[in-house]
């Protein structure tokens, strides 16, 4: 018997047997669907079958196996007019001793500098405290992912990869949970096209969540006159997500090169939003192209959201970007909108730089 095989059914095996003690998390590794780099989110984030750089670790993890030399990458967006902030950075290294690639991923959604005003009310006076400002403190609430990943190629046509993923999310000194899970990756590349799948999570996410009671023992008092009681700590699981894609390449000439994609993310949490929904399962497309000219510059479309609104009828968020490679680096720009150009929700700026040693 393969000595590793206990080894990985124990790690399968550890999120099920905590099933009885948690409960399902809905959008619990949401923040992570912001992704790695700007080019996909040009693209409508439609790269499951179309990566091939540092940031397959996201998006479908066999596609670090197309990585031909060491590269770095590093990416920062805001949204919501600047208040949540998203920073992304990745290392890829092919191994001379195989044909597989090594990454290390980090992930960070954070809203900083948030005012904590529990202690600032006078219940006696029903008012705010005299030098009110000395009563108010700030912290941040942040979310953070960190994937070590492999990729090896099969064949010519056929890679795979997995990542192992940890996350970690902190509200300020209140409460903080742990969690891990196991994604896999798998590329086709056939003769007229290339197939991509991408399953997140396929070992169930187990987060457990702690409550530091210190943290609320100052506040005690006005949890109990707005007649709540403090918060405790428990268990989560998010279930599996699957991502679906195909990519086809076509070249014009000698120098441009048009790639168009299409993928469709299916989450099976119920959510019930004005995505397509199948029952417990939830639809979501994404479609994108580029088109570049001798591998130097790029420019992409794509559509997102696809929203049905029973007020507002059905809508999808456009996004454009733009692709320049210098010698070694590769600097990408996304746009985005929430729910159309002229949502109230702002939009989002995304800029990667790569640097491929």
């Amino acid at each position: 018997m393969n000595r590793s095989f206990p080894a990985l059914l124990l790690f399968v095996m550890i999120p099920a047997l905590a099933f009885a003690q948690a409960t399902q998390a809905k959008y619990g590794n949401d923040f992570l669907t912001t992704g790695s780099g700007a080019r996909a989110l040009g693209m409508g984030s439609a790269h499951a079958a179309l990566t091939g750089d540092v940031t397959s670790a996201y998006w479908n993890v066999a596609g670090l196996a197309e990585v031909e030399t060491p590269q770095i990458m590093y990416m920062h967006s805001e949204r919501f007019s600047g208040i949540v902030g998203y920073d992304y950075g990745a290392a890829a290294l092919p191994l001379k001793s195989n044909n597989g690639v090594v990454s290390i991923s980090f992930f960070r959604q954070g809203v900083d500098n948030i005012a904590n005003t529990l202690n600032a009310w006078d219940r006696e006076r029903d008012q705010p405290k005299q030098d009110v400002e000395s009563y108010i403190t700030r912290f941040s609430a942040a979310d953070m992912a960190l994937l070590f990943s492999y990729a090896t190629q099969k064949s010519e046509k056929l890679s795979y990869g997995a990542s192992a993923k940890i996350i970690r999310q902190k509200l300020g000194p209140f409460a903080e949970a742990w969690g891990y899970s196991l994604d896999i990756g798998v590329k086709y590349q056939a003769d007229f096209t290339s197939f991509g799948v991408t399953v997140h999570d396929i070992t169930t996410m187990q987060k457990m969540w702690g409550v530091n009671e210190s943290a609320f023992g100052d506040y005690e008092a006005q949890f109990d006159s707005l007649g709540v009681s403090l918060p405790t700590g428990q268990n989560e699981f998010v279930l599996p997500s699957v991502k679906l894609g195909v990519a086809k390449l076509f070249p014009i000439g000698g120098d441009f090169l048009v790639s168009a994609a299409a993928d469709v993310d299916l989450l099976f949490e119920n959510r019930q939003a004005y995505y397509i929904n199948l029952g417990r399962m939830s639809v979501e497309p994404h479609v994108g192209s580029e088109i570049s000219y001798k591998d130097v510059i790029a420019f992409r479309a794509g559509v997102t959201d696809f929203i049905t609104d029973p007020v507002s009828g059905f809508s999808v968020s456009p996004t454009l970007g733009l692709g320049l490679k210098v010698s070694s680096f590769v600097l990408d720009y996304g746009f985005s909108s929430f729910a159309g150009a002229s949502s109230d929700l702002g939009f989002t700026h995304r800029i990667s730089l790569r640097f491929d040693i």
